[in-house]
C-alpha cells in the first residue's frame, strides 16, 4: 500500500535530531524521499544510519546546513531537485535555545544569533522553496516549528519567545502571499517536548513533563513528526496559515497554568535550579 506521501519530496531543517529526525523517519515510512539540512554532522550519519537500517537508505540525502547562511538554505533545496527531481514540502525546523537570562544581561549578540537561526532561518526556507515549488506549478507544503512559547511572555525565554511569534505572524503572511500558487504554509507549536535541546539530563525532566499538561504522558518528537505529516500531505489540502498546537492540552488549561507548570519545566529544563550556574549554548541545535 502506497504511503501519505509517496514519491514526494521533502526538505528538513534541523533533520538529524529531535522533532526533525524523528519526521525525517516518519515521513520515509511514508513513502517520501528527505534531504536531512542540519549543522550537526554526527547526529546526521547516526540519522542516515537509522534510515538504513529501516530501508531507506536510497530516499535519505544529508548535507551540512547552517540556517542563518542563505546560500547554505538555497543549497539544500536545490539538493532536493537535484537528486530526487522535485520539491513537495519543506520544513524549517531547524532550532536552538538560544539567548537566556535576565533582558538586562542578554547581549546583542547573542539576541541577533537566537533570531537568526530561529525566524530567520524560516524566512530563508521559506523563499527559496516558495521559488522552486512556484517554479514546478504543481502547489506544495511547508511547515514552520513555532511553540507555545509564543503564545506568553513566561513560557519561554525572551528572545526565544519572540522569534517564535515572528515565525507565527511570517507564516500567516506567507500563506495569504503563496496561497493562489496552491502553497500551503503552516506551523507546528510544540508545547513540553523531550527531545535534546532540552538537555543532558532527559531522565529527570521526563517526570516533569509527564505531569505538566492534563494529558498524562510525556510530549515525545514523534507526536509532533505526526502533526507534520499530515501538514504535509494530501489530508490537510484545504488547511494553510494556522497555527497548530501541539501541547497534550498544556496551553487550554489556562494562561497562570502555563506560566506557573511550563515555566518550572523549563526553568529546569535549562539547567537554571537553585545553585545551578548551567546555561544552554546558543549553538545547541534541535
Amino acid at each position: 500500500m502506497a504511503g501519505r506521501l509517496q514519491d514526494k519530496v521533502a526538505v528538513i531543517t534541523g533533520g538529524a535530531n529531535g522533532i526533525g529526525r524523528a519526521t525525517a523517519l516518519r515521513f520515509l515510512d511514508e513513502g517520501a524521499a528527505v534531504i536531512i539540512a542540519d549543522y550537526n554532522e554526527t547526529t546526521a550519519h547516526e540519522t542516515l544510519d537509522l534510515a538504513a537500517a529501516a530501508g531507506h537508505a536510497a530516499r535519505i540525502r544529508f548535507i551540512r546546513t547552517d540556517v542563518t547562511q542563505e546560500d547554505q538554505v538555497a543549497a539544500a533545496i536545490a539538493l532536493g531537485v537535484s537528486t530526487f527531481g522535485r520539491l513537495d514540502c519543506v520544513f524549517n525546523n531547524a532550532g536552538i535555545g538560544g539567548a537566556f537570562g535576565p533582558l538586562t544581561h542578554i547581549t546583542a549578540e547573542d539576541w541577533d544569533h537566537t533570531f537568526a537561526v530561529l525566524t530567520r532561518g524560516v524566512f530563508f526556507g521559506l523563499k527559496h522553496g516558495a521559488r522552486t515549488l512556484k517554479a514546478q506549478g504543481q502547489g506544495g507544503s511547508m511547515i514552520n516549528t513555532a511553540s507555545i512559547a509564543a503564545f506568553g511572555g513566561a513560557n519561554g525565554p525572551q528572545a526565544y519567545s519572540a522569534a517564535k511569534a515572528g515565525v507565527i505572524s511570517l507564516t500567516q503572511a506567507a500563506a495569504v502571499e503563496l496561497g493562489p500558487a496552491r502553497i500551503r504554509v503552516n506551523a507546528i507549536c510544540p508545547g513540553l517536548i523531550l527531545t535534546p535541546i532540552q538537555g543532558d539530563d532527559l531522565a529527570a525532566l521526563a517526570p516533569i513533563f509527564e505531569r505538566a499538561q492534563p494529558l498524562p504522558e510525556i510530549g515525545c518528537a514523534e507526536h509532533v513528526a505526526a502533526v507534520a505529516l499530515f501538514l504535509a500531505s494530501e489530508d490537510a489540502h484545504f488547511v494553510t496559515g494556522t497555527a497548530v498546537v501541539v501541547d497534550g492540552g498544556l496551553t487550554a488549561a489556562g494562561p497562570r497554568t502555563v506560566q506557573v507548570v511550563s515555566g518550572d519545566a523549563l526553568t529546569q529544563a535549562y539547567g537554571l535550579l537553585s545553585g545551578s550556574t548551567g546555561q544552554p549554548s546558543k549553538y545547541t541545535i534541535l
